[in-house]
């Protein structure tokens, strides 16, 4: 049955001397004030009930955990070997005599943490810097950045490729069972990525237009292989439960392969074969992280990935994050954000400023009529008068400067806590993996405040 958290510490902690010891300690103490996050991640571990099972890692090991791994920047491996070999982490993480934990146990822990969840520890921690005085809220900077997700640059001939490859693998893992399930089939892999480098490799349109139709049929009969092997799989019928299991997943994948391709074939003859000029909303970028969007920055390059809207304070603590599907305009989640903040705390802060991307007259009028907000500064001016959004040419400047800080914490969550690129799989998993490092970066802010203030 697991427990809520660690009721004693192990004889053999340790007295953390060295900086990164002195942080993880101010970190301890800060999630010891906080221990009904705890309740939170317990609902997530055990699910149903609380009784049963076995005893597993507890809900606060599995968040110090996961603190260790965003605030190092550590992969599953590296954190399993830390965890067995530190005392300083394993001090950090409270793990008893004989608990250690492989990389899989810590995966699979770690990402049962729902991203609600996530969320709402982010939520009482700021709550809880706010009792410190360390974050009042009262003034705050808002700017956006995109995060790619785990995927290679796409293009229509690598996409097909893909799923010709992994369509194929599917189907001869489900040959592999015994009794084998009645389908036939082709394996196309080679011939498709011969064809696959002539599309590359082509020095005029003619050959790379020649070599795209070959692949498309090639794509269309390995998904008319899958297409009746998902009922036969489906209704699979064996004695041993493992390999009925296997099949049911293998059919599961294989439908959603088959959707996913035929968007992409259809994607690939109205650009290449039509000339058509395909919306980024209706393409298909990724086989394995369907739900990544096409980010376009101003000139700057395309990005793929989500798009997160960030507000910070003067401490730099992250005080909201929202992550947006599609690629959503700046102008269009302002007035929300602020909703959010004054939600969260209370009131809305007096002072904000924001990036230019943010601006446009409908939404100072709005801060300042409807939210009360004294001073709506934004990094550009884009048609607004200085007046019209601060009391002063020298509170615009100031504000204008103050804003410029957030690019620096954005910089340290992308270097520092993984926030460049997302390797979390699925549109749930890249929510979590955000939201862990926003919340693993706000506790070494705090920690870090607080060792200045000893």
């Amino acid at each position: 049955m697991r427990s809520r958290k660690t009721q004693q510490l192990t004889l053999f902690s340790v007295d953390l001397r060295h900086e990164i010891g002195k942080e993880l300690k101010a970190i301890s103490e800060i999630l010891d004030d906080t221990p009904e996050i705890y309740d939170l991640i317990l609902d997530d571990l055990t699910q149903s009930r609380k009784d049963t099972g076995r005893k597993g890692l507890n809900a606060e090991q599995v968040l110090r955990a996961c603190i260790l791994k965003q605030y190092r920047g550590l992969s599953y491996r590296e954190l399993s070997f830390y965890l067995g070999d530190s005392y300083v982490f394993r001090t950090f993480a409270r793990l008893g005599m004989g608990q250690y934990p492989s990389p899989s146990t810590l995966q699979r822990n770690i990402k049962s943490v729902s991203e609600r969840t996530w969320e709402e520890i982010h939520r009482r921690i700021v709550l809880y810097a706010r009792g410190e005085k360390i974050e009042s809220g009262r003034k705050v900077r808002i700017d956006s950045t995109a995060i790619g997700t785990d995927i290679h640059d796409p293009s229509d001939s690598t996409l097909l490729n893909d799923g010709i490859r992994i369509i194929t693998r599917w189907l001869n893992e489900g040959h592999a069972l015994k009794p084998a399930p009645g389908y036939s089939f082709s394996d196309h892999t080679r011939v498709a990525k011969k064809r696959l480098m002539e599309i590359i490799n082509a020095k005029n349109a003619k050959v790379r237009v020649k070599a795209y139709r070959n692949l498309v049929a090639y794509a269309k009969k390995t998904v008319g292989y899958a297409i009746p092997a998902v009922p036969v799989l489906e209704d699979y019928d064996n004695e041993d439960l493992l390999d009925h299991c296997k099949a049911v997943n293998l059919a599961r994948n294989l439908k959603r392969a088959i959707g996913l391709m035929d968007k992409i074939i259809n994607q690939t003859e109205r650009r290449v074969f039509k000339g058509e000029k395909v919306p980024a909303s209706e393409k298909i970028i990724s086989l394995f992280e369907d739900h990544s969007d096409i980010i376009i920055k101003g000139r700057r390059d395309i990005q793929y990935g989500h798009k997160i809207f960030l507000t910070g304070g003067t401490s730099s603590m992250i005080l909201d994050c929202q992550i947006a599907r599609g690629n959503p305009s700046d102008t269009d989640l302002y007035i929300p954000m602020l909703e959010r903040l004054k939600k969260l705390y209370g009131k809305a802060p007096r002072p904000v400023s924001a990036d230019g991307g943010f601006a446009s007259r409908e939404n100072l009028k709005k801060a300042k009529a409807d939210l009360k907000i004294k001073d709506a500064v934004f990094a550009k001016k884009r048609g607004l008068s200085v007046i019209d959004m601060a009391k002063s040419s020298w509170v615009y400047k100031v504000l204008r400067n103050f804003r410029a800080g957030i690019e620096a914490n954005i910089s340290v969550l992308k270097r520092s806590f993984g926030l460049y690129r997302c390797n979390w799989k699925s549109w749930q998993g890249f929510c979590r993996y955000v939201w862990s490092s926003v919340v693993s970066y706000n506790l070494q802010v705090i920690a870090r405040i607080k060792l200045a203030q000893l």
